[in-house]
């Protein structure tokens, strides 16, 4: 028991013992528990002596170790009761500097205040700086948009306006003024197209009214261009050129106005030479075509070219109407052609030129639509106009126009092979109207012939003659002057008049890509249908008219002669203006030889009648005693002057070739 009580004990006075280190070590914070445990154990009061036997000891070495440095903690407090008067010194110098820190300090605070506000500034700036430059640009752009809608430059302000929309706007930020320019935009493109349409319709009534200048212009310079290709051809052909100039100057005057058949003045279009002095400007020369480009890339960039290329297209058709609507009195001047062919070619050239300098506004399909048009409205109108005219000389004014008309168009590609076509129908028209004249001209001469025998009193007279009439009389020639010719001047007038036809039919023919042998055909038909149709009924009229006389019909019959031996040389000569021999093949041969035969023969046959007349007057006025017994041994007075008449109609038969005079004689004897 005793030994359970130690046993006990020692427990208890460890447990104490590592309570008190436990106190001794750890904080005060945490000693609760400790001290717990303590006061609930039943050994308080034994803790508690161990507690102050504890504190005893603690006392007893504090104690020492205060003993040992006491000396040193006294002479540290020496020490620092010395110290107390620097210290003291040094406080009055640390406020005296703190003071004067604090003072300096102002003016640094003052300066870092202004620096902080200059920074916040710079800041701003900085800020304001980096959005106008965003803005700039869109500002710099409205004042060039402003710029271009004032000067008009419309398709620079429609690019303008991309650009501000696109990427400068963006840029820019949500700002008011940005707000309102966005809202402007769809008004500026607006104005924008609305004004180029109007300048576009501006240039479609200025082309219009002077689509006549247009055409104008540019007939002159394919003439200018025609007349030089005809310069060089004659230079390569100088020979057979020489042989026809020789032809066309050989006496006879070819027209009253003293031009020969190749003149470039016939046509009465243009004195070529004049113009070739001037450059000629051109259609891009005479019309400013910028308000159709400037309306189709703003079309184009606004997305509505099919829009603009439909009205284009519809405009110019209707102008197209216009312009092929001939005026009423379009046939009676040759300025009233014209004036239509101006336009025509104007139009067409507008029309080449944007086919050619735009991209799709008018197609090679769409123009040969309005040319096939142009040609249908143009034939017709020609057709109609042409055959109210009388005049040759307009009709062959007309068809150098319609040539030079073709050949223009021609030059910028247009088909023209109607119109050549068309030419060839009008010929027909030309070749009556020629007949028509040439009559008047015919009958003019027969009634104004003397009928007599040209006198001839020169050498200059008769070499005069000579060169309008083919004549050769080696008899004659011998004979000295004065002489007669045995025919009267409506033989060398005639003559003319016949190599006048010709050269009026050859002049038709030029121009007109005819072969050498289509043209020596048409002039030979046309010359025989002058033969047997004009010529041959002037000769009957001059034969049948009344109060003609036997000396008449008697020079008729040698007239016709003579124009029946110069058939040949009209072979010939019709040869040589066309450069096709006579004996080629299939060649149509003149009909005059026939013409003079049928004329003399009638003219023989009215001397026929004419003699049987007279005589039948003369044996009815004859008074005979039928109931007397025998003759009066001597002839009547009425037969004395029937015989005296028959001799002095033999007379004149004198006149005509043997062969003729012994034919003449037989026909008489058979008559009487």
């Amino acid at each position: 028991m005793e030994r359970l009580w130690k046993m006990a004990s020692a427990e208890t006075a460890a447990e104490h013992e590592r309570i008190l280190r436990e106190i001794e070590s750890t904080d005060t914070n945490c000693i609760g528990p400790t001290l717990r445990s303590v006061y609930d154990g039943q050994e308080h009061g034994l803790f508690m002596d161990k507690l102050e036997g504890r504190i005893r000891n603690h006392d007893r070495e504090i104690e020492k170790m205060c003993n040992h440095h006491f000396q040193g903690f006294v002479d540290s407090i020496t020490e620092l009761l010395k110290v107390r008067g620097e210290a003291q010194k040094l406080k009055c110098q640390v406020t005296e500097t703190n003071q004067k820190l604090q003072n300096d300090g102002k003016e640094l605070l003052t300066s870092m205040d202004e620096l902080r506000q200059c920074r916040l500034q710079q800041r701003n700036i900085a800020t304001t700086i980096d959005k106008l430059t965003h803005c700039l640009p869109v500002l710099e752009m409205y004042s060039k948009l402003q710029e271009q809608m004032r000067a008009k430059r419309y398709y620079p302000a429609l690019r303008t306006l991309e650009q501000l929309e696109g990427s400068c706007l963006p840029q820019a930020g949500s700002y008011r003024f940005c707000a309102i320019m966005a809202e402007n935009i769809p008004r500026l493109r607006t104005h924008i197209r609305d004004v180029s349409m109007s300048d576009l319709k501006d240039f479609l009534e200025s082309i219009r009214k002077h689509s006549d200048k247009i055409g104008e212009t540019a007939m002159k310079q394919a003439q200018v261009q025609i007349a030089r290709d005809n310069a060089v051809t004659s230079q390569q052909q100088s020979v057979s050129g020489r042989r026809i100039q020789k032809e066309v100057c050989s006496g006879t005057e070819v027209d009253r106005n003293g031009s020969n058949p190749f003149s470039e003045k016939d046509s009465g279009i243009l004195d070529v030479e004049d113009e070739e002095e001037n450059e000629i400007p051109g259609a891009q020369d005479l019309v400013d075509f910028s308000p159709v480009y400037r309306c189709l890339h703003i079309y184009t960039v606004l997305g509505a070219r099919d829009t603009f290329e439909n009205y284009y297209r519809k405009q110019r058709r209707k102008q197209a109407r216009l312009v092929l609507q001939p005026h009423s009195s379009m046939h009676e001047t040759l300025e009233g052609y014209r004036h239509y062919f101006n336009q025509i070619v104007g139009f067409f050239v507008v029309e080449d030129h944007i086919l050619h300098t735009t991209q799709g506004l008018v197609n090679r399909a769409y123009v040969e639509e309005l040319w096939e048009l142009a040609l249908s409205k143009t034939i017709a109108a020609l057709r109609t106009h042409s055959s109210y005219c009388t005049d040759p000389d307009l009709i062959l004014d007309l068809k150098n126009l319609i040539v030079l008309f073709a050949d223009t168009l021609q030059g910028y590609g247009f088909p023209v092979n109607q119109l050549f076509d068309m030419l060839l129908e009008m010929r027909d028209q030309y070749g009556e109207i020629l007949l028509k004249k040439w009559n008047q001209s015919f009958r003019q001469i027969l009634d104004q012939d003397n009928y007599s025998p040209i006198p001839v009193a020169s050498p200059e007279e008769y070499q005069r003659i000579a060169g309008q009439f083919p004549f050769q009389d080696p008899e004659l020639d011998k004979m000295p002057f004065p002489k007669k010719l045995p025919f009267s001047e409506f033989v060398s007038k005639v003559y003319s008049q016949l190599k006048e036809f010709i050269y009026a039919c050859l002049k038709y023919s030029e121009d007109l890509h005819l072969s050498s042998t289509e043209i020596d055909d048409m002039i030979r038909k046309s010359t025989n249908l002058l033969l047997t149709r004009t010529l041959s009924h002037c000769l009957q009229y001059a034969i049948k008219k009344k109060n003609v006389g036997l000396a008449e019909l008697v020079q008729i019959i040698i007239n016709t002669t003579h124009l029946e031996q110069s058939c040949h040389y009209l072979e010939e000569f019709i040869s040589n203006i066309t450069n096709v021999p006579p004996d080629t093949i299939n060649a149509t041969k003149l009909y005059g030889t026939s013409t003079f035969k049928d004329a003399r023969h009638a003219a023989e046959e009215e001397i026929y009648t004419n003699l049987n007349q007279k005589i039948d007057q003369f044996l009815q006025l004859a008074d005979y005693d039928w109931m007397a017994a025998q003759g009066g041994g001597q002839a009547s007075d009425y037969l004395s002057d029937l015989i005296a008449f028959l001799c002095s109609t033999f007379a004149v038969f004198t006149h005509l070739p043997v062969i003729m005079l012994l034919y003449l004689y037989c026909k008489i004897q058979l008559m009487l």
